[in-house]
Order: C-alpha cells, then structure tokens, then sequence
C-alpha cells in the first residue's frame, strides 16, 4: 500500500482518488470547499462533480493543505490549469519535504505558453520537488467514476515516475501505457479541447457527422502540426493522448467543452453558456493560447483561428464555417 495525496476535489481527481482506493493505497484528497470535503467524508459521494456515484468506503479528504501534504509524497494534481501556479505557489508554503507531481490537468496558460509541466517546474521550489508528470488520455471521470474501462497514458521525462505511475493506477478497469513524450502527450490533451468546441458548435447548428468528421480529422492535423515545432513526437498524436483524447471528447455527452460548444451552436453567448456550464470549460483558455501560438511558431491552425474569432471577437458562427469551407484548395 502507497500514500497518495490528490490535490482537487472535482470530478476528474475525485475519480482518480477512487481508482487509487479501490487498488488498496491509502489517498488523503486536498479541496478548498469544506461542504465538499465533508461530503466525501461522511457520504463518500460528490453530488455535484458525480451525481448518483457512491465512492470507496475509504474515501477522505480534508480543506487543510498542510495535513494533505504531510500525508504523502506523491501528488496528484487536479486543480484546472488557471489555478495550478497559486496551488504551486500554495505548496511552497506548506510542504515539509520533497514531492513528485503528477498532474492530469489540460491545457496551455495564454500569453506564457506554457505546458502544465513548465509551470509546475517554474513554481515549486526544489526543496519540495523531485519531478513531474502528466496522466492523460481518453478518460470521462464520470465512466471511471463507474469502473467503466478505460486506457490512458502516463508521460514523464522520469523514467521512474513513468512506471511508478503506471503501477500505482492499473487495474482490471483502468489500463495504463507509459510513454516519454512529456511534450506531446501535454499539448495532445489541451488542443484536444479546442476541436471539442468546434464539434460543439457545428452540432449545435444542426451539421452533420461529415462535418464533425472534417473537423476532427483535420483538427488532429492542426494539433500535429504545432505538437511537432514545440517538439513533440509526431506519432504521439496518433495514440491515447493524441487521437484517442480528441474522439472521446468530440463525440461524447460527458465532455465540457463539446456541451459548451452546442449551447454556442444554439445561440448562446459565451458568457451564458460558462454560466450554464458550471464548471471550468479549459478549452476556451487554451484557444487564446493556441491562436497565439500558431502566430509566434508560423503553424497554420485554422480551425482554431475561427474558433478564435468566435469567443473573442462575437463573429457570427455560419459565417466562419463558410470561411473555413472556401479556404484557397490545397493537398491534405
């Protein structure tokens, strides 16, 4: 049995804590929200990230950062990508000894472009830090949550944290693959988002699965082409991080950003469908990010530049897809 410590009480880490638990370790989980904390204590349920799951009999979890990592050496972080440098910044502040950090969070911080594993290495300070790794793939917390199968890859430039992790989280229902493209595996789960939200936003229209198919296959495309010139391995992106993210999370009635994207389909603003949404939508984040990527590293990234268009700039949806179907012909 290994001490585990899950930073993040939402739907994904508290999935992943139940995996842990139900493997036989022992998992302290960190959240900020004391009624959730409780819940998961006492009910060992989270109504408002799994409604109607009943957790591990072993579930805990406290508001007290301090105590959380105390409890272990080996973190898990699931906190969304706009609040991993304060919870790293958090970390620096509280922790007694050095912790590896495995983070399952997707998406790009704006302006910096930065990968989740670049911020956590800028952050924590190396008292506290002996390395980094990301856990990503095609993965519904709400599926795992139920012990529905599910594959997923762990990368690290760590061999060690490679296998560790991949020890620690396989099970008869969770399977996973270990691979060392730290780079590609990261920026394979966050642009998957952004093609989430244009799927969204054409089904909302009452588009067609030819359309969705053009845009998920020519989004892997976009993804492949900017992965690459950051240094990711091309063939990641035919894997569980690459093509395997972008299906689930293009064609399944879990995804966030394929939910946000259908109430922009149907009419609604930004601003109304977020509110609807109630939880962090990372792909509106990350195509600020990416639209400004593919300018600074020259990347041809179309689909992402009219998504673009779309959330920042109020441009009307049928317009753009016109726009991206009348583009000058070229070879595929």
């Amino acid at each position: 049995m290994t001490t585990i410590t899950v930073l993040g009480t939402g739907s994904w880490g508290t999935a992943l804590a139940n995996v842990l638990l139900d493997n036989g370790h022992d998992v302290m989980m960190w959240g900020k929200t004391q009624q959730t904390v409780d819940e998961l204590n006492h009910s060992k349920t989270n109504q408002k990230y799994l409604p109607g799951i009943t957790l591990n009999e072993n579930m805990q979890a406290t508001s007290d950062l301090k105590k959380a990592l105390s409890f272990s050496d080996y973190l898990i972080m699931a906190v969304p990508t706009k609040g991993i440098r304060e919870v790293c910044q958090k970390i620096n502040r509280e922790a007694d000894s050095k912790k590896v950090i495995v983070h399952v969070s997707k998406g790009i911080e704006p302006q910096t472009f930065k990968r989740i594993s670049q911020m956590i290495e800028e952050e924590i300070h190396e008292d506290f830090f002996t390395g980094v790794g990301v856990l990503s793939g095609p993965s519904h917390a709400e599926e795992v949550a139920l012990r529905q199968p599910t594959t997923v890859a762990v990368a690290s430039d760590n061999e060690a944290i490679r296998t560790m992790t991949q020890d620690l989280f396989m099970s008869d229902y969770f399977r996973v693959y270990t691979n060392d493209d730290l780079i590609g595996v990261e920026i394979g789960g966050a642009l998957k988002n952004i093609i989430a939200l244009a799927v969204g936003i054409t089904d909302g229209l009452g588009h067609g699965d030819n359309a969705k198919a053009a845009l998920m296959t020519r989004g892997l495309a976009e993804i492949t082409r900017l992965g690459t010139k950051m240094g990711a391995d091309p063939m990641t992106f035919l894997g569980l991080a690459g093509i395997g993210d972008l299906i689930v999370t293009c064609t399944s009635v879990h995804s966030r950003n394929w939910k946000c994207g259908n109430m922009l389909g149907k009419g609604l603003s930004l601003e109304e469908a977020l509110s609807r949404m109630g939880m962090v939508v990372e792909g509106v984040r990350t195509t600020e990010a990416a639209f400004e990527m593919a300018q600074t590293y020259n990347v041809e990234m179309p689909i992402t530049e009219a998504l673009y268009g779309v959330l920042f700039n109020n441009e009307p949806l049928e317009t753009n897809v016109k726009t991206l179907m009348n583009r000058e012909k070229t070879n595929e």
